[in-house]
């Protein structure tokens, strides 16, 4: 009898990208699988939107009034009462959580249920609704070695299975880092997450017009941009000279990410999965108002492992950014180690890593039932 797993997720890429990749793998094994969701989020595209998804109520409590937040507890408990029934009806052998107050009321639902559980964090923080469910659930899938706000006596159910990222971005993991040449084009790729990011559209283009002419005329930039500022960012380059390709959406980020020579990015879960599995450099400007500042933490690991360099926001300025970029491209040594080191930390077999988790689930509770 095949045997079926619940996933459960937000509507956020670093949320979405790893429930999508373990799907693809689960699938690939045999199971049948199910999407439990809230009901703000859109349709979902790729492996995803090819399963059966359930949309429940949820809310989110962190960064809200009183109003709000008893609003929000609310939707919790309805979706809680919702997700025990569809549990009740689905009977799943396991339930894999991604995070993110979507995932919440199912989660609840499956550990009130005695069902096996696990959840998934993306980040080097643990985040809020995973430190509800943490002492909770039956095991917890990291990234990182370290990830702050873990309680310790619940180190003992942390697998560190690595972040499940797109087929497309593994299938180019054994693309060779692009060799810098003299004179040669020097591929500059920006990414902002897919609404772009306002900091990285003013700093870009006033950064690329300080460089040495020689310099500049060598670059080939791609940049994602909000599409509120297109047009200003695109007469800016035009004004300076730079050769670039802008869109507020890359439908073809896996090419162009494995093709450039350093990526210059916000440091997002998913982002920093996709640039260690392909073993690409960046520099990393945490977006710094995010819940936790979990940004700063991805960033760290990286700069740590010697793959990358964080920027803080208010020190990604102009005038920093072009004497890093000067720099960086008249040593291409730096690059090439930076690029290596990005792959050493990357963990290209993470679907399979969580997969196996999900898998040992099932047969714990399997061997239980027997």
């Amino acid at each position: 009898m095949t045997k079926l797993i619940a996933l459960t997720a937000g509507g956020t890429g670093g949320h979405v990208f790893p429930a999508e990749a373990l799907a693809s793998e689960l699938l690939a094994r045999g199971y049948d699988l199910a999407l439990i969701t809230d009901r703000r989020g859109q349709a979902f595209g790729g492996t995803l939107g090819r399963i059966a998804t359930h949309r429940i109520h949820a809310g989110g409590l962190a960064g809200r009034g009183v109003l709000a937040r008893l609003r929000a507890v609310t939707e919790l408990g309805a979706g809680w009462l919702q997700a025990r029934a569809l549990l009740k009806s689905l009977k799943p052998a396991a339930v894999i959580g991604f995070g993110g107050y979507a995932s919440v009321p199912a989660m609840l639902a499956a550990t009130s249920a005695g069902i096996p559980t696990a959840l998934h964090e993306q980040n080097a923080v643990l985040g809020r609704a995973n430190r509800l469910l943490a002492p909770r659930v039956t095991r917890i899938a990291t990234c990182y070695a370290q990830v702050s706000h873990l309680a310790a006596g619940l180190r003992g159910k942390v697998a560190q299975t690595g972040m499940p990222v797109r087929p497309q971005i593994i299938a180019r993991r054994d693309q060779p880092y692009p060799a810098l040449e003299a004179g040669g084009p020097v591929r500059l790729l920006v990414l902002g997450g897919s609404q772009g990011a306002r900091i990285l559209s003013d700093v870009l283009p006033a950064a690329l017009a300080r460089l040495p002419d020689p310099l500049r005329a060598r670059v080939e930039l791609s940049q994602q941009c909000r599409p509120e500022d297109l047009e200003a960012v695109r007469a800016a380059y035009g004004a300076s000279g730079v050769n670039a390709t802008l869109a507020s959406f890359f439908q073809d980020v896996p090419e162009r990410m494995a093709a450039a020579h350093l990526v210059i990015a916000r440091a997002g879960a998913s982002t920093v999965g996709e640039l260690t599995a392909l073993g690409r450099p960046a520099i990393l400007v945490p977006y710094p108002y995010a819940i936790d500042d979990h940004q700063t933490a991805n960033a760290h690991a990286v700069d740590e492992t010697g793959g990358g360099w964080m920027i803080p926001q208010p020190a990604f300025t102009p005038e920093s950014l072009a004497g890093r970029l000067d720099s960086l491209f008249s040593l291409p040594g730096s690059l090439t180690r930076a690029a290596a080191c990005a792959r050493a930390a990357g963990v290209p077999d993470a679907a399979q890593r969580l997969a196996d988790l999900a898998e040992r689930l099932v047969a714990d509770k399997t061997e239980v039932a027997s």
